[in-house]
């Protein structure tokens, strides 16, 4: 069936500099506008942020600081913009939770005041996981064709994670993986070291993914006003930082990753007064 429309509705996406909704900026932005009668209309602009591309941003959507430096900035692109989408509602994947609040920020900082209050948003993420849930449950159906009796007992859910990991060795070993830059690797799910290799994080440092490795094998902060910064930088230039750490709600792991790096650290510096 059709979706019926009591005003138009504008289905959007953003490419950024990052994931910070208050300091990262959008580098480009594609709207899609149905009408009530069904016709649609799209606007795609580049955008110049005003500050640089992360290039392992780049790496995800591609967009170089070379490509938007002649781009107009937000603020020229704005009222076009703002007129586009009009009174229309807005819809997007992962909208609510990153790109309405980006947008909104872009305007404000602009000097246009969208109103948002009285729109109403569809989130087609918000929906895959309604229907589409990623739990046990969903997991032990959709890979042993079974329903999952007794689910968040200890034991059944045991059972049925074992199930669930023999189901995807045979389903999934010998296909092709494509990760979110477009490499393509062959699934090898034969023996241990490949399971662990294929589904373990090995870019964490700590078992949050509030420290990892960058890709020259630095580890750095994921959060907070040193996201993105090398752990050893951070505690040599701030030292009460660390000693913030020790002190705050981190997990006992964490707190555990960060006096092994600043020992190492010291003990280099050590080595090089000696």
């Amino acid at each position: 069936m059709a979706l019926t429309l009591t005003r138009p509705l504008v289905v959007f996406d953003l490419e950024t500099t990052g994931t910070n909704i208050v300091t990262d900026r959008i580098v480009e932005i594609s709207l899609l506008k149905m009408q009530v009668d069904g016709s649609q209309q799209i606007l795609t602009h580049r955008v110049n942020p005003g500050i640089p591309i992360p290039k392992e941003v780049t790496r995800i959507h591609g967009i170089t600081d070379e490509d938007v430096k002649d781009k107009p900035h937000f603020k020229e692109l704005a009222h076009e913009l703002n007129q586009f989408i009009g009174h229309a509602d807005l819809g997007g994947f992962n909208s609510i939770r990153f790109d309405i609040p980006v947008l909104v920020e872009e305007f404000l900082r602009a000097g246009v005041d969208f109103e948002f209050k009285s729109r109403r948003f569809v989130d087609a993420l918000n929906i895959y996981h309604k229907m589409e849930p990623r739990n046990l449950r969903a997991a032990y159906r959709f890979y042993c064709g079974k329903e999952l009796v007794g689910a968040h007992g200890a034991e059944a859910d045991t059972r049925a994670t074992f199930e669930v990991i023999m189901s995807q060795v045979e389903k999934y070993n010998g296909m092709t993986y494509t990760d979110k830059y477009g490499k393509q690797t062959p699934v090898n799910l034969e023996t241990m070291n490949d399971l662990h290799d294929f589904s373990y994080h090995d870019k964490f440092v700590d078992l949050t993914g509030g420290i990892i490795y960058n890709e020259k094998n630095v580890e750095i902060f994921t959060f907070g006003k040193h996201k993105g910064k090398a752990v050893s930088d951070v505690f040599r230039d701030e030292p009460s930082y660390y000693d913030w750490m020790m002190k705050a709600d981190f997990a006992l792991y964490t707190k555990k990753v960060i006096t092994a790096i600043k020992l190492r650290d010291f003990n280099k510096k050590t080595d090089v007064l000696f």
